[in-house]
């Protein structure tokens, strides 16, 4: 992590004046520093001058000037988190900001409240196709997906037609609720904020061939990578050199079931010794993760949620100098096309991934070259800083009513 990254995160407060808005950040489901609201949205509006109340289930730690957090306990049960509703409203009432800021789907009807009952001003920020993202969850009993997803898709049209604000991560997203109300909409990018992405080190050396970071189940496609992996280990395919792959998987999984069923998987298919797995790691770590290996995979198969939103992994990989194999996905696409940065294969060819990901690491020179074309992408186009600017004239006209 860059020093100016530790400094927004462990500096105290020190500017004593009164801030012109105030946005209050309400979550009950990331007991972690969210990357998107903290590191990318929060941590930056804090530093430019919009005082933050960031209420959420966990540890604070220090925090950035500007930037206040308040503590709410963790919950386990669906029962005790919808009795908490009362305390819940008190709490963000006593923040008395000029705009609460909402990302959980299942806290619209607090923010209802907030706004219908209470007048305040709301942002919506439906980050992710939260309805699909419903239709395919572990924990709801199949025969009632559909209905969540239903439910969800009403509660987010009706967002779109009370709320002051409506933000999104992508306009593929975005496009559903685009003519629903007169909220004002944003599309807020995931590009990275590169004060936590330094330029990479050309003398770094490697520890892994091979990274992903994100959720570890069989619809991102992490299935098809240890096929690949697999494919690489018995073939040698086009030369690979003798010595072992190495791949690197960051992320989380969807319960304890499928962190079991990987594990079986990777056993059956003799990587154990080729496999780490790490979980989750802080957003403050992932720089220097990510640089620890030479390519960077993002290999989501053709599931509704991945044709709506843009994957992150991808400009965060490029963000470390890593050249980058994806899926041909539309979000995706339009990134990758030109073959700048790293290569397009077809969803859920193993045998495709594998050799391309065997040409990246037969071809070292032309994979670093591939590297530095997707850190210069990110360093001139692909970052967090005009998202920012965006943003924060974005909050400007909505507590000012326009």
């Amino acid at each position: 992590m860059s020093t100016h990254a530790a400094e927004l995160i462990a500096g105290a407060a020190t500017r004593t004046q009164a801030r012109p808005i105030t946005i209050c950040h309400f979550t009950i489901a990331h007991t972690q520093r969210k990357s998107r609201s903290f590191h990318r949205e929060f941590v930056p509006l804090a530093a430019g001058g919009l005082g933050v109340r960031y209420v959420a289930p966990m540890h604070a730690g220090a925090s950035p000037e500007g930037l206040e957090f308040v503590a709410w306990p963790p919950r386990t049960s669906r029962l005790r988190r919808a009795l908490d509703l009362p305390s819940q409203l008190a709490t963000l009432l006593r923040q008395d900001a000029a705009l609460y800021h909402f990302q959980d789907p299942q806290l619209l009807p607090l923010a209802f409240v907030l706004k219908l009952i209470f007048r305040k001003k709301v942002i919506y920020d439906a980050y992710e196709d939260f309805p699909s993202m419903a239709a395919a969850k572990r924990s709801i009993p199949r025969f009632l997906r559909p209905l969540a997803a239903g439910v969800v898709a009403l509660l987010e049209r009706l967002a779109a037609l009370c709320f002051d604000g409506l933000m999104t991560a992508d306009p593929f997203t975005l496009r559903r609720l685009a003519r629903c109300g007169k909220c004002s909409k944003l599309v807020f990018y995931n590009f990275p904020n590169l004060d936590f992405f330094p330029p990479p080190r050309a003398d770094r050396e490697k520890q892994f061939d091979v990274v992903y970071r994100g959720g570890l189940s069989e619809r991102t496609g992490i299935h098809s990578l240890l096929e690949a992996a697999r494919l690489l280990k018995a073939h040698r395919l086009l030369g690979l050199r003798s010595r072992p792959l190495r791949l690197l998987l960051l992320g989380y999984f969807d319960d304890a079931a499928a962190e079991h069923d990987l594990r079986a998987r990777i056993r059956v298919l003799g990587l154990e010794s080729n496999v780490e797995i790490r979980g989750r790691i802080e957003h403050e770590e992932m720089a220097e993760a990510l640089a620890d290996a030479r390519i960077g995979v993002c290999p989501l198969q053709p599931v509704r949620k991945f044709r709506l939103n843009i994957p992150v992994k991808i400009f965060e990989y490029w963000a470390c100098g890593l050249p980058v194999v994806a899926t041909d996905l539309p979000p995706i696409r339009p990134f990758l096309r030109h073959g700048r940065g790293g290569f397009l294969v077809e969803p859920g060819n193993a045998g495709e991934l594998a050799r391309h990901i065997a040409w990246l690491l037969d071809h070292p020179d032309e994979a670093a070259r591939m590297g530095r074309d997707g850190r210069e992408l990110v360093a001139q186009r692909f970052n967090n800083s005009r998202e920012v600017h965006k943003l924060r004239a974005f909050c400007a006209r909505l507590a000012a009513g326009r």
